[in-house]
């Protein structure tokens, strides 16, 4: 938090509001007080924490727009590595050494991630992938991409055609910077004619949609956790700005319409904690996590952007203004109805496994 300023600041100037360098600094910092990889094995030096406190400590760091995240971690289907390939890229990204990337979405494939088109074809004992990926995390920074890409069109994506390839950027691809309406951005990654050997398929031929689906589902409980620290942080700005601005001789706390606005924020805020929870604590049962992680994914996503737009409106013109953060995260939380699964793909997944019986109401999946 005694970064934000100066965030801020840079931010206004078309700055990055923190170095890769300053968030290498800082996660340093972090490890000297022992957080270091919140889910990697101990095995790997990592914490290994269980999904609740991993939500509760993304929560709490979510309060902070500060673009801060733990160091020490890795691509969950990186495990899936054997050996030599751990030594090659899942161990130097755990240390911080080399930065990953994954890419499954296409410009034709985005919710629909069964409809990918990049395609590798074997050459001896190498792979030539060609074709192009999509708003890609991390993608203008990754030395490495986890690409997943058609290996054989009649299978089909979901009948086993497709693989995961290991792929260097040093092997061809490049990255091109997306503009968005948030700080920072997503890259497109262009493949022409990359040639990448046999030893760096990831897991088995024909593994590369299961995976996928295991590095997208990961993280859905641990977005509506950010945005609830989010959430907190803002509706705590409102109540202290309601509480000092006055207008017309009182302060604007006392307007019933104020009022709403924060007992609405508030109880919002709580619902949408206790459906994170549950999500996390299903992780750690063991049972199937999709159904409450989608629930969770679903309200809290649309919770922050509720708040954050009654926060802009309780700060009036200052919240527009950016010289606080409340228009920083009007854009950011947006994202949060569209990535790792829009909020109708929620509704998809969530209506399904009700009308096929896959699960009860208010129970889990079998």
């Amino acid at each position: 938090m005694p970064l934000e300023q100066e965030a801020l600041r840079r931010e206004r100037n078309h700055q990055p509001g923190l170095e890769l360098n300053e968030l290498r600094e800082l996660q340093q910092k972090a490890k000297k007080f022992g957080f270091w990889g919140l889910s990697t094995p101990e095995e790997y030096g990592g914490m290994n924490l269980p999904a609740v406190m991993q939500s509760l400590i993304v929560t709490e760091v979510g309060r902070t727009f500060i673009q801060f995240k733990f160091g020490g971690d890795a691509d969950n289907i990186l495990y899936y590595a054997n050996e030599a390939q751990k030594q090659e890229y899942l161990i130097p990204t755990i240390e911080g050494e080399r930065i990953s990337c994954f890419a499954i979405t296409e410009p034709g494939a985005g919710s629909d991630a069964a409809n990918i088109k990049l395609s590798a074809r074997q050459d001896g004992d190498d792979w030539v992938l060609n074709g192009e990926k999509t708003f890609i995390t991390n993608g203008n920074d990754a030395d490495f991409v986890i690409v997943v890409a058609v290996t054989d069109r009649e299978k089909g994506v979901r009948g086993g055609g497709t693989t995961a390839f290991l792929v260097d950027r040093d092997m061809g691809w490049r990255s091109e910077f997306i503009q968005t309406m948030g700080e920072g951005g997503p890259a497109s990654l262009i493949f022409e004619d990359v040639r990448v050997p046999a030893r760096n398929i990831l897991g088995e031929i024909g593994q590369g949609f299961e995976l996928g689906m295991k590095w997208i589902g990961k993280g859905r409980y641990l977005i509506p956790s950010q945005a609830l620290g989010i959430a907190e942080r803002a509706l705590g700005m409102a109540v202290d700005y309601a509480n000092t601005r006055e207008t017309f001789g009182r302060k604007i706390g006392e307007n019933q319409a104020i009022q709403w606005m924060i007992a609405d924020s508030e109880v919002e805020i709580e619902a949408a904690r206790w459906l994170i929870l549950r999500a996390a604590w299903t992780v750690d049962q063991g049972w199937d996590m999709r159904h409450s992680s989608s629930m969770a994914k679903l309200f809290g996503a649309q919770m922050v952007n509720n708040v954050v737009d009654r926060v802009m409106q309780v700060h009036g013109g200052m919240g527009y203004t950016r010289e606080l953060p409340i228009e920083r995260w009007y854009r950011q939380v947006r994202l949060m109805r569209i990535y790792e699964g829009t909020d109708e793909m929620q509704r998809l997944i969530i209506s399904r496994d009700l009308l096929r019986g896959y699960t009860k109401i208010g129970g889990h999946l079998a």
